[in-house]
Formats: structure tokens, sequence, C-alpha cells
């Protein structure tokens, strides 16, 4: 087995790789073409990036889920829960536990929603999660008249916006979401439920796995982790307005697939969701460095969605039909090998 093929199998069960080495790459093209890209310029996009890899995470764990499953209610819950942040902390860190309790709540109940839809009512997960997010931009209407002002909690803005030896916090932060995400993912009963339940949730269920707790834990992961990335996101801008978090729409859920994560779910990489949550902004540091305009940069990262998404189902239904073509291969050996019944 020559180098290139052995790189080509370790890469096969490290997807992540892929996001690492496209970062590098536009990593290095930007710092040739521009002449001032540097790792001071690179810090600034892992800042940016940290705040979509929180959110990532969460989408991770609902996609991990299988058939397709995706939480489109998060840039309602990004939004709804910096107006949250304003009205609950009101600019004092006295107030900012009360804000953070806050934020954990309206996760927590934006998941809990969702899983009654999906699990309980038995309602495809975008269909669900996106009349949510319209219930939740009706609640974010509403916020933003009693908005008395824009005052930030100096301990959230130190959280959002500072550094610490030249590192930005938020980015420690995220990392630590990764490892976190990684330990449960690879380490926790949890974490073989939920790959067992995404990659057949009937086999699950004969196994005596009870395949809605797990579902509905993925979706409040997702929401809650969405809420708190909206408080910091609030901070970080100082502020709040209507559709802050529709960027993290599309952008969530091309990091998690990006990254390595299995849009019919059954595997995924929390570290690819980083490294693909970079390379997403540096798409779009790239597209500002050109000069396009809004609506062009948009255009073009639904093309890249569009893309990754059709790559990633296509490889998906090849790993099952040759998953399939064994298991069938596997029967037809086991007939054969059968002794014959006597006449």
């Amino acid at each position: 087995m020559n180098a290139l093929a052995g790189f080509g199998i370790w890469a096969q069960r490290n997807r992540w790789i892929w996001a690492a080495i496209g970062v590098l790459l536009l990593w290095l093209v930007l710092s040739v073409v521009t002449n001032r890209f540097s790792l001071s310029s690179l810090s600034g996009v892992i800042l940016s990036a940290s705040f979509l890899t929180v959110v990532g995470i969460g989408q991770m764990f609902v996609v991990t889920t299988g058939r397709g499953n995706i939480d489109l209610s998060v840039a309602s819950v990004i939004t709804l829960s910096a107006f949250v942040a304003l009205l609950t902390v009101k600019g004092q860190d006295a107030n900012l536990a009360i804000g953070v309790v806050a934020a954990i709540l309206l996760g927590l109940a934006v998941g809990a929603l969702n899983s009654l839809l999906v699990v309980g009512l038995g309602i495809p997960a975008i269909i669900a999660t996106l009349a949510t997010g319209y219930v939740l931009a009706t609640a974010t209407l509403l916020s933003n008249k009693a908005i008395p002002g824009f005052a930030v909690s100096p301990a959230l803005k130190e959280l959002a916006t500072g550094r610490v030896s030249g590192v930005p916090i938020m980015a420690i932060i995220a990392v630590i979401g990764v490892t976190a995400a990684s330990f449960v993912l690879r380490r926790t009963v949890f974490g073989q439920l939920l790959s067992a339940v995404g990659q057949n949730r009937a086999a699950a269920r004969l196994a005596g796995i009870r395949n809605g707790p797990v579902i509905a834990s993925a979706f409040i992961i997702s929401s809650v982790l969405a809420s708190l990335d909206g408080l910091l996101l609030g901070a970080y801008i100082g502020g709040a307005f209507l559709e802050m978090g529709q960027p993290y729409l599309l952008q969530s859920i091309a990091s998690v697939v990006l990254g390595g994560t299995l849009i019919f779910g059954g595997s995924a990489t929390a570290l690819g969701t980083l490294f693909a949550s970079i390379l997403l902004i540096l798409i779009v540091t790239t597209m500002q460095i050109v000069g396009l305009p809004p609506g062009a940069q948009d255009i073009v990262q639904g093309i890249v969605v569009i893309f990754v998404l059709a790559l990633a189902g296509r490889q998906a239904l090849a790993r099952r039909a040759s998953a399939d073509l064994a298991d069938a291969d596997k029967e037809t050996t086991d007939v054969q090998a059968a002794p014959a019944r006597p006449k």
C-alpha cells in the first residue's frame, strides 16, 4: 500500500482533514494575493468563525440523528436571544446571571417545542423548525418594541471581544465546545446512541434504544447553544437587530456538512465543524476583498451549500449502497454455508 492510498483510508476516518486543508490553502492564497494577510488577520477570522462554530456544533447534533434532520430555527433563536439579553441584563454585570439563565431557558423552551413537533407529532424537522422560526420572529418583533436601549454588560462584552495573550476568548470558548462535543460523541453512551439512531432507527429500536428521547435531546442541545451564541453575538456587535442571526442559517448547515458530518446522519465530527466554520468565514472575507455586493455573496454561499450538500448526499448514498451490497453478500454466503436439511 503506497502513501497516497494510506492517506485516503486515513482521511475517510478523519473527514475533518479536507476542511483543514481548505483553510490552509485559501489562507495562503489570500496572503499571497493581498500581501496583508498574516496570523493577526487570521485571528480576526477565527474570532468571527467562533460564533459560527458554537451554533454549528448544535446543528451537528441534529444532523447526526439522520433522515435529513436540520434545525432551521437557529437563526431566529440567535436573534431573539440577543433581544432577551438586552431586556434582562440591561447593561449591568449584576444582571448577567439572569441573562444567562434567560438564554438557557429560551433554548430549552424552543428545543422542547421542536422536539414535540418532530418526535411527538411526527412533523418533518425542516417544516417543524421553520414554523418555529416564524413564531420566534414574531416574538422578536414584540421584543424590539420593548427595548429601552442598547447597553451591553462589560463582562459579557469582554467575553465576546476580549483576548488572552492575543487569542480571542471566543475562540477559546469555541475550542472548549468542540472538545466537549467530541468527547460526548466518542466517549459517552449518549454519543453512541446518537450514532446508532442516525445510522438506522429501526435497528436501534430493535436493540432497545428509545429513539424519541435521543432525537429530542439533539434538538434541545441545538437550541440551547444557538441561544447562548445569540447572547454572546449581541455583546460582540453591541446590541441587537432584526434578522441578525439570518447569516448563520445556511452557514451552520454548511459548516456541519463541509466539516465531514454525514448529511444522512450516523457519523459526526466536531473538529471538522470548527475547520469548516473558519473556511466559510474565509470565503466570505475573500468575497468582500473582491468587492462582491451582499446579494452576490448570498448567491455564492448558497451555491457552496448546494454543492456541498449534493456531494455529501452522493457520498452517503454510495456508502449506503456499499453497505447494502455487503449485507446481501453476507446473507448469500450464510445461505450457501447452511447445511442441507434431510428430506
